[in-house]
């Protein structure tokens, strides 16, 4: 478990300046089966907005699963690129939600699209992102890399890596990486720390496969945390909470 040490303490108590948060679009469901549940859209939004007042500089991606899932279209005779693009626009919905509710809080964002779409969000230009970021503005990256076969988790790793971030931040309906499925499982054991290389072999589904290794070439380290805990990805920022660090 981290602690806050004094370079930390230097930039305002946190452990990292800037960084990358993915989430599920399962996530803004709620206990619904389907869609958007707006409450937990804006708890999430609260949550996030906890950290930016900290000061931290966040980006966002999220998936589109609670809409449209590319690969599950794809399984059900629909053609693979035609569902991935779909997939895409999905997380654009997902995105303008998001940002209208963390807009609610007064906090200022972006939506920024691999596909553009110019009347309803920006085109992504990596330079231009990175001065949003420096001026203290949420960035949701929309529409994930704009390429079908690659996940919205190898997006998150991608934009992280453009952004400069310390590390990404895997919101989950765990808090960790266990050997095997807590919820089925009640002897399942949480990694406190785990390899890139051992998530890939042992397949713990931390993230998509090169997610993972486009993470493990750049030393970006993956933190896996319950994004149902209340305060859990403030506590975290400021060097708390139960998580599991991929790294090394």
């Amino acid at each position: 478990m981290s602690t806050i040490t004094g370079a930390d303490e230097a930039r305002g108590g946190v452990t990292y300046k800037r960084v990358m948060l993915k989430i599920s679009g399962e996530a803004l469901m709620g206990d619904q089966g389907f869609g958007l549940h707006p409450p937990t859209v804006q708890r999430i939004a609260e949550e996030v907005k906890s950290c930016h007042d900290l000061g931290v500089e966040i980006c966002m991606v999220i998936g589109g699963g609670n809409i449209f899932r590319g690969l599950a279209g794809s399984a059900q005779g629909m053609e693979r690129t035609t569902a991935d693009y779909m997939g895409m626009l999905a997380t654009v919905m997902n995105a303008l939600a998001m940002q209208s509710a963390l807009e609610g809080l007064g906090v200022f964002t972006r939506v920024i699209s691999a596909i553009p779409m110019d009347q309803v969000c920006e085109p992504y230009i990596r330079r231009r992102a990175v001065r949003h970021l420096e001026k203290k503005r949420v960035c949701i990256f929309a529409a994930g890399t704009g390429n079908p076969y690659f996940t919205t988790d190898t997006a998150a790793t991608l934009r992280a890596n453009e952004m400069g971030c310390e590390a990404v931040f895997k919101g989950t309906k765990v808090d960790g990486v266990y050997n095997k499925d807590p919820k089925k499982f009640p002897d399942a054991v949480r990694y406190e720390t785990v390899s890139y290389d051992e998530a890939l072999e042992k397949n713990l589904g931390v993230m998509d496969a090169t997610a993972i290794a486009l993470s493990r070439d750049n030393k970006l380290p993956i933190i896996v945390f319950s994004l149902d805990e209340p305060g859990g990805f403030r506590g975290i920022l400021a060097g708390r909470g139960t998580y599991t660090t991929v790294k090394g």
